[in-house]
């Protein structure tokens, strides 16, 4: 892919959630309006982009503790472009057998995975182009039931993706929608925007990454737990994302955390 020949339902005029958290974390997979839009926001508000690897850890760190469980199925909705630690790759390093489905809104996102999201001979993936905001078109995609069985406990990873999802478009109703389809067992891992910690530098953030086509809503902890409804938490519960489960010391102090990690167990 380059800027030169986009793919043609690419819209690179458009900045997209996926590529400006690309360029954040290094990559080369993104376009202009995208990197306007990363630069004023970390010109804004310099912990985002420090964020938005500890978001990325995170999810390795989830997906790691639920293939320890014993889950061999995962959900990850608005994956992002493939970089190090994809999540297929975490939980067949555990049990190559497993099997993952990558769903996101972004077509450049869906050309890479499928050109770079290569699973264990025993495993399987599989790559579904659509938005969180339909449930039933995912869940219902003859490619998921092909690779996932509903019945068994699935791993349904949402990272950096919820805060996308505007109040009036109903993102506790639309995970609640996942979580009834999900057997009892199955696990939810979320991390989500907070200005619970450090309210002027979110909504710095916010000031500069926010336009019409493009738009993030903070939510507080005692929001965030509303997705977990029908879950029990596991250990630490909602906690700054880098303090979930962290590899190791922490060198950051909780007053400039930017978002949560949680992961719970559906009861």
């Amino acid at each position: 892919m380059t800027e030169e020949t986009p793919h043609p339902r690419i819209d690179t005029s458009v900045p997209h959630s996926a590529r400006v958290y690309d360029y954040w974390l290094g990559g080369k997979d993104n376009f202009a309006a995208d990197r306007a839009v990363a630069e004023a926001t970390a010109k804004a508000s310099p912990g985002v982009v420090q964020g938005a690897r500890d978001n990325r850890a995170f999810l390795g760190r989830a997906v790691r503790h639920i293939a320890a469980q014993g889950v061999t199925q995962f959900l990850d909705i608005g994956t992002g472009i493939p970089t190090q630690g994809n999540t297929h790759e975490v939980a067949q390093a555990a049990n190559p057998a497993a099997h993952v489905v990558y769903v996101d809104n972004d077509p450049i996102v869906m050309i890479h995975a499928r050109a770079l999201l290569k699973g264990t001979p025993q495993g399987r993936t599989a790559y579904i182009e659509a938005d969180l905001r339909e449930p039933d078109a995912i869940l219902k995609h003859p490619d998921l039931l092909e690779t996932i069985d509903l019945n068994e406990p699935v791993g349904l990873v949402i990272v950096g993706t919820l805060m996308f999802i505007k109040d009036h478009e109903d993102p506790f109703g639309l995970v609640a929608r996942y979580s009834q389809a999900l057997a009892p067992g199955s696990h939810l891992a979320i991390s989500h925007v907070t200005a619970d910690f450090a309210p002027k530098q979110v909504g710095a953030s916010a000031e500069a990454y926010n336009s019409e086509a493009l738009a993030f809503t903070p939510r507080t902890g005692e929001q965030i737990l509303r997705f977990f409804e029908g879950y029990e938490l596991v250990e630490p519960g909602l906690v700054p994302v880098f303090d979930w489960r962290p590899d190791g010391p922490v060198a950051r102090a909780r007053e400039d955390a930017g978002a949560y990690g949680v992961v719970g167990r559906k009861l």
